[in-house]
């Protein structure tokens, strides 16, 4: 039980030093782009796929049943729904959480085996500014931009779909699109969903350092830091999820 909140204040202790870490890592642009073109770089691929695949597969599931119904013209409004309120944000979370934390974990769990944290230590630079900072920010940075892509090529990959088996227009899909989503969709649901995104970045980034600068010695050690770092990146992803979104839907109603 001690060990246990041990551990939990050691973490805590360690995200509060991280997150000023982030923002004081903002005087040094040149680390800041360059872990941010290598955590962006790295999860383009996989958050482009997972977009096109996300809007056919939503399209494929809903248009069939919708049309059964007669409700077929709100699909557009269903597919903008699902996709910008949680689909891409989540999907941008969980993605960026398999990559970017199993990287960074691997990369500081190799670095403290190999002593280069503790030469850190010796030359009087604090990895946490230094290292956790830059890499915190850079997550912090990419995971928004990874929903804006992955909410663009859903919705683009659902207009294809529609586009090929029902043969519609462009003219018709992007007036059903805008009409629906002008009425029933409101940038007071689609900000904060977007927003969220940010905490995501800060997460992941949180448990890869965490885990990787936690690590044991040894090749086994390194295993360790990447198994923990996504597997406590995706539960602070879902875990924090729950609780935003509960606390946007509380903010909404009260206002």
């Amino acid at each position: 039980m001690r060990n246990g909140w041990h551990t939990i204040l050691d973490f805590l202790r360690f995200a509060w030093q991280s997150a000023y870490a982030a923002l004081s890592s903002l005087r040094y642009p040149a680390l800041c782009f360059e872990q941010l073109y290598r955590t962006l770089m790295g999860a383009l691929p996989l958050a482009a796929i997972a977009g096109i695949a996300m809007g056919a597969v939503i399209w494929m599931h809903t248009h069939t049943v919708l049309d059964r119904t007669g409700a077929g013209e709100y699909l557009p409004t269903m597919l903008s729904v699902a996709v910008l309120l949680e689909l891409a944000p989540l999907g941008a979370g969980l993605i960026l959480a398999a990559r970017s934390a199993a990287s960074i974990g691997a990369e500081l769990s190799a670095m403290q085996n190999t002593e280069q944290i503790d030469a850190l230590q010796v030359l009087g630079v604090s990895p946490i500014q230094r290292l956790v900072g830059p890499r915190v920010i850079a997550a912090m940075v990419a995971m928004p931009l990874l929903h804006i892509l992955i909410a663009s090529l859903a919705i683009g990959s659902g207009f294809l779909a529609e586009y090929y088996v029902k043969s519609t227009t462009w003219l018709h899909y992007r007036s059903a699109f805008l009409t629906g989503n002008q009425s029933e969709l409101y940038i007071s649901e689609v900000l904060p969903a977007a927003l969220k995104t940010i905490v995501f970045g800060y997460l992941v980034g949180l448990a890869g350092c965490y885990f990787g600068l936690r690590t044991n010695a040894g090749t086994e050690g390194v295993g360790q830091a990447v198994t923990r770092s996504v597997e406590g990146a995706a539960l602070f992803v879902l875990l924090s999820d729950v609780v935003m979104v509960g606390l946007i839907r509380w903010v909404a109603s009260s206002s």
